[in-house]
């Protein structure tokens, strides 16, 4: 009987081994940053949820400080080899049947290597497919990829960091600069930081978090110019170099060191494990209070005394490089397309000797930071690069995911720049290059990763993928396999509805610039149609309207698929979440011109009043849109600055330094819209239709 019964259990085994034995499946995998070599040749027989342990268990012990060689086993081994000739953060990759080696020089090629093996894994268990038989053989293109982040307007919420931090890690981005202005609490001047500011410690956590996952923060304290969050104050008032302006300090004074070095030196305390100082200097021309000394050489005095404290301090200060090459009058020749090479000569011919006068003030320890975020291709852009290596200096570029779009960034999130600006900085070996998202104007946060994605792509590997393949493998890494197909891809689309969104309820003015407007809803808002013209309104806005009617149709499309990838993503729903927002607002101002044009081309009093009533119903349909919007972007971010905040004199129309509560800066062309379609008298109808 007991013979029988285990002759019973080995055939019950045997048959569930056959009913196993169905092919295994082979997956798409698409890494980001691509691979500088990869190499599949078949599937391995490694179970792919045992390895994600293994791998999950991996990370744990790397940022918690533990080698990983302490954890091999037969299935993961992680190799550090110094001998291997493999660059700083380099590392192979190889998966067998039976076992994954990754191979480094150094301990953040073993984590880059982990970060590729951890999408090899999220792409197998997504797709219920095995690891890919593979040999990669991967290194960066530049050695310093860091994004800068700029919290000046607003924070954050917390939590949102630390996944940021993690993001950026599986993108390999190894730096981040970090525009802190008055978000940190300062010991040694208290009155610059404002009231929701993070402690030093606060800051300091999260630069410990970064560091263990190979992102060092530098902090970004602005000076010369730029210092309103400081000059606005009373107390720093007699530092202004215009005693009318809270733009730029006065370099001649000697107490503004001493604010600037205090504030650096609590900026340092907050990120303990800076590589560099970042000291700002962009967009200031100063006068030393009527020195007679030139801008030029007033701003080299300033740099050289910031240079110096941060040498002092073991650091590499980086400074905006744009102000010299103005004032030698050649900035010009960066910007335009046109010029060809011999024009570009022509003009640094004439103007580089207002250079070299003072080449010999300019700090040998600086990093000259050479931002263009429209056309770094131009011949006079690489010709000032050129200026600074050829005296001897060290140069960085930097590039932009976000300038000022207001609602979300444009442009194929600024693919095209970012991928010049890496190529150019790969080819002149460079050594790394900055990927800017200013908040001047502060979309949400989500709306920038695609253009980090993009970033990490063409720093680390250079051009590998055209520009379609790398927003699908965008796509993938954020959403999952279902949504690479283009029939779900939707952000290119809706651009254009969003650049109309952003004045499309003005008149020929722009949304920026409406808080310089004594009688905004007057002289900027709109001008409604009147009952006693009818189709002269329509006529007059006929372009706006066949805009309107065009994007409505897009962003219906555009939410559809939103709707259908939320049903298919495997992970992210959020980021769609916040898209959808978007599209919803833009969508408001289509669908108001629209209503409109209905009230104006009414053919009876009846109709008229049907569209009248439409248009009065949209204060509330916007309160709920509008509700509905802050709740979604309030699950990260906090949204309206403190009560007792000091705006600054906003030199530069920055839309988010333009009120304290984020509705009434995002969204103040709405509400003056809707105002004046309550109060709009020319919507009265009086008589009959038929005898006007």
């Amino acid at each position: 009987m007991r013979i029988f019964s285990v002759f019973n259990l080995l055939l019950i085994l045997l048959l569930l081994s056959s009913c196993d034995s169905s092919p295994k499946k082979e997956g798409n995998f698409k890494i980001l940053p691509s691979p500088s070599s990869i190499e599949i040749s078949g599937i391995s027989d490694l179970p792919v949820s045992d390895i994600e342990k293994l791998a999950e268990l991996a990370k744990a012990d790397y940022v918690s400080g533990k080698s990983l060689e302490d954890g091999n086993n037969s299935s993961l081994i992680f190799n550090l080899d110094e001998s291997s000739g493999l660059k700083g953060e380099a590392y192979t990759l190889d998966i067998s049947k039976k076992q994954i080696t990754i191979t480094a020089a150094a301990k953040e090629g073993l984590w880059y290597g982990l970060m590729t093996l951890g999408q090899l894994i999220q792409d197998a268990l997504d797709q219920d497919a095995t690891l890919p038989l593979v040999s990669i053989k991967d290194e960066p293109a530049l050695m310093y990829r860091a994004v800068h982040l700029d919290v000046k307007h607003h924070l954050e919420k917390k939590e949102y960091y630390y996944q940021l931090m993690d993001r950026l890690a599986e993108m390999k981005i190894n730096g981040v600069i970090l525009e802190i202005e008055d978000k940190l609490a300062f010991q040694r001047q208290p009155k610059v930081g404002s009231s929701d500011a993070w402690s030093i410690q606060e800051w300091k956590k999260l630069s410990e978090y970064a560091m263990a996952r190979n992102i060092v923060i530098s902090p970004l304290v602005q000076g010369l110019g730029h210092a309103s969050f400081i000059l606005k104050h009373e107390e720093y008032k007699d530092l202004r170099d215009d005693p009318e302006s809270d733009w730029a300090f006065n370099p001649l004074d000697e107490r503004t060191y001493e604010v600037q070095f205090d504030l650096y030196a609590d900026a340092l305390a907050a990120f303990p494990y800076a590589q560099y100082l970042h000291v700002g200097g962009d967009e200031v021309h100063t006068t030393g209070r009527g020195s007679g000394k030139s801008a030029l050489e007033l701003q080299l005095i300033w740099l050289n005394k910031v240079s110096e404290y941060a040498d002092q301090k073991g650091l590499i200060p980086i400074f905006w490089d744009d102000m010299p090459l103005k004032n030698a009058g050649v900035y010009g020749s960066i910007f335009n397309r046109n010029l060809s090479e011999a024009q570009v000569d022509s003009i640094w011919t004439v103007n580089e000797p207002n250079l070299n006068k003072y080449v010999d003030m300019f700090p040998k320890n600086c990093v000259y930071m050479r931002w263009n975020y429209d056309m770094p291709e131009t011949i006079g852009n690489n010709r000032a690069m050129q200026w600074f290596t050829d005296h001897g200096f060290k140069v960085m570029g930097a590039t932009a995911g976000q300038t000022r779009w207001n609602l979300m960034p444009l442009e194929e999130s600024n693919t095209a720049n970012i991928r010049d600006f890496a190529l150019i900085s790969i080819d002149n070996k460079a050594d790394g290059l900055l990927l800017t998202l200013w908040d001047d104007d502060s979309p949400h946060f989500e709306l920038y990763g695609r253009g980090i994605a993009i970033f990490s792509e063409y720093t680390w590997a250079g051009k590998k993928r055209t520009s379609d393949e790398l927003h699908a493998a965008y796509r993938q890494r954020t959403f999952g396999p279902e949504l690479v197909a283009e029939n779900l891809a939707f952000i290119n689309e809706l651009e254009a509805p969003v650049a109309f969104w952003k004045n499309a309820l003005l008149d020929d003015k722009d949304r920026n610039q409406l808080r310089s407007i004594d009688n905004p809803m007057q002289d900027a808002v709109l001008v409604l149609p009147e009952a006693n013209a009818p189709g002269e309104w329509t006529e007059r806005n006929k372009s706006k309207l066949a805009k309107a009617k065009e994007n409505q149709l897009v962003i219906d499309s555009v939410l559809y698929r939103i709707s259908e990838s939320k049903k298919a993503a495997l992970r992210n729903n959020y980021t769609l979440e916040v898209y959808e927002q978007v599209a919803k607002v833009a969508q408001f101002s289509n669908k108001s011109l629209l209503l409109l044009a209905a009230w104006d081309l009414a053919k009876t009093a009846g109709e008229r009043e049907s569209a009248k009533i439409k248009l009065l119903d949209l204060e509330d349909e916007w309160k709920t849109q509008l509700a509905e919007l802050e709740e979604i972007y309030g699950k990260t971010r906090v949204l309206n600055k403190p009560d007792d905040y000091i705006l600054d004199q906003d030199h530069h129309v920055h839309l988010a330094n333009q009120a304290i509560k984020f509705s009434d800066w995002q969204f103040y062309v709405e509400g003056l819209f809707l105002q004046k379609i309550k109060e709009g008298n020319s919507l009265e109808v009086m008589g009959d239709l038929d005898s006007k």
